[in-house]
């Protein structure tokens, strides 16, 4: 599939729009339209559904280790400033980055990719930015223009070594920038903060500095006390959260998979530590088997198990559910959403101060004072199990997905372009959006086959009945075929045809979007029919 035409139909049927768009666009924000925000809110709905309101706190679900309860939150996005100190994103939440004297661009300095190329008596460190899809193609045309050589006379390019990262180069005055001409414009590595600050208060001082959340996490750590007081939940038990985080990405990019804004769906799940590797790996399976049954392709899903030298300072484990998306190249994964095994690192951290990673067990971080560097809220956040009596700190496992990921990847699943009659039968290309009935923004759509003898009629009372329990939609508009096409691409599943035959025996015809078949049914049985399609 190529992605410029899903980011077509997306802007042209009221998926997508870039944010602010009539003054330029604002980069790593998007607005979602009529049928966006339909779709997202039936993602998300479909996540609180399975995981939460419906899910049975009475039975042992196949493959968890005992039954469990599940509840929620929604917390606000703005926090406490020592909520950021005590988890580690005030001192940790950077990234470092390189700035271009020549383009006057920025860069993440370990994305940078580059490789020592020789020729005509110089040795260059030539290098591509982290958009190149083809970095090694892009690096040696690089070379090829700094040198003056011409494409026919690449073999005098003498390389040595493969693609190494920016990382491993000291002397930035041999590196030819990704868009530069002259060696040495890239300036030395700084912390760029990725959390974006606000102010608390009328008068803006330092001391009135808070933060936009850049994780919904936190707030289900801080208020783990509340819920276990006031709903008397039981260890083990999890608590979900959808809400809006926020980071000040560097480069957003790959339409909305890496944006400023973007929304997230959360669950902590509470467990004792001696149970926790058990329930880390319920929860891989059961998150992973999720995206399938809401209609992502098994091949191009995988769960990667993270290497030790990518896990955060807080991970005993972590994997990764990664998909194929069309804007990457073949064979490599994009994260749709992470399973963390935390530990107890969260709630000891705000119970005691900022634990320090490079200890083992983890011990509080302290200052050149010898006091805690970040002072924790010295309330007591370890749990007490009322028919044992032990009292214990637990263990979290995160299963974190991003609503926004999810969106993309159901709609670059769905882009599907085959064949279909027209109206006068000649097959015609035809693009339609194969999405998930239970996310498919519009349910089905209701059609009188003429303006005349009471289809309009028949055709209302129906969208009128069938409204009260979906998003349906009404079109008298244009010929019957063209009306098809339309929510075909609007992803619709089932088009419903009221026509003469409706008028005489009270049946009407259904349309299913991706096999193009039709059957009658009365319409009295509509409701019904619709409920066991939709699911």
């Amino acid at each position: 599939m190529e992605m410029e035409k899903l980011v077509s139909l997306c802007k042209r049927r009221g998926f997508m729009f870039q944010s602010s768009e009539i003054y330029g666009g604002i980069n790593g924000f998007w607005d979602y339209g009529p049928l966006g925000v339909e779709l997202k809110r039936n993602i998300k709905d479909a996540w609180w559904r399975d995981m939460v309101t419906g899910h049975d706190d009475l039975a042992q679900l196949p493959g968890a280790p005992a039954a469990y309860e599940m509840t929620g939150l929604d917390c606000t996005i703005i926090m406490h400033p020592q909520v950021w100190k005590c988890s580690g994103h005030y001192d940790l939440f950077h990234d470092y980055m390189v700035d271009c004297r020549e383009s006057k661009k920025r860069y993440r300095h370990d994305q940078i990719q580059g490789r020592w190329v020789e020729a005509k008596d110089k040795k260059i460190f030539a290098t591509a930015g982290s958009d190149s899809e083809s970095p090694e193609a892009d690096i040696e045309r690089q070379a090829l223009k700094f040198f003056g050589m011409r494409s026919k006379n690449a073999d005098e390019l003498k390389w040595d070594g493969p693609l190494v990262s920016l990382t491993t180069v000291d002397d930035f005055e041999q590196v030819l920038g990704p868009d530069a001409k002259s060696l040495g414009t890239l300036t030395p590595p700084r912390e760029f903060n990725l959390m974006f600050k606000t102010t608390i208060g009328a008068l803006g001082g330092e001391a009135d500095t808070a933060f936009l959340r850049p994780e919904t996490a936190q707030g289900i750590f801080v208020n783990f006390k509340n819920v276990v007081d006031s709903s008397r939940v039981r260890v083990p038990f999890g608590i979900a959260q959808v809400g809006k985080s926020f980071r000040n990405e560097i480069t957003p990019r790959n339409f909305t998979f890496r944006s400023r804004e973007f929304e997230q769906m959360e669950i902590e799940f509470f467990c004792h530590p001696d149970s926790s590797q058990e329930w880390y790996r319920y929860w891989r399976e059961r998150r992973f088997q999720w995206y399938k049954d809401m209609g992502l392709d098994e091949g191009k899903l995988i769960l990667r198990e993270h290497d030790p030298e990518e896990l955060a300072h807080y991970s005993i484990g972590t994997a990764d559910i990664e998909y194929a998306f069309p804007f990457l190249p073949e064979g490599e994964y994009g994260e749709l959403e992470g399973i963390a095994h935390r530990g107890d690192f969260d709630l000891r951290s705000h119970m005691e101060g900022k634990l320090d990673p490079s200890t083992n067990p983890m011990t509080v971080e302290l200052n050149e004072e010898g006091k805690p560097k970040h002072r924790g809220s010295g309330k007591d956040l370890s749990y007490r199990d009322d028919i044992t009596g032990e009292r214990f700190v637990p263990h979290v496992v995160e299963p974190s997905a991003g609503a926004d990921r999810a969106t993309l990847a159901f709609l670059c699943e769905a882009f599907t372009e085959d064949e279909a009659p027209d109206d006068k039968g000649n097959m015609q290309t035809r693009t339609v959006m194969k999405l998930h009935p239970r996310i498919a923004p519009i349910k089905a759509a209701i059609f009188p086959l003429v303006k005349k003898d009471g289809m309009p009629e028949m055709a209302q009372d129906i969208y009128r009945s069938l409204k009260k329990d979906w998003n349906v939609f009404y079109d008298e508009k244009g010929a019957v075929g063209r009306r098809y096409r339309r929510q075909d691409e609007a992803g619709t599943p089932f088009c419903i045809t009221i026509d003469g035959e409706s008028m005489q025996d009270q049946t009407v015809t259904i349309r299913h979007r991706d096999t193009l078949e039709q059957w009658r049914v009365k319409a009295d049985d509509l409701s019904g029919e619709l409920r066991k399609l939709i699911g």
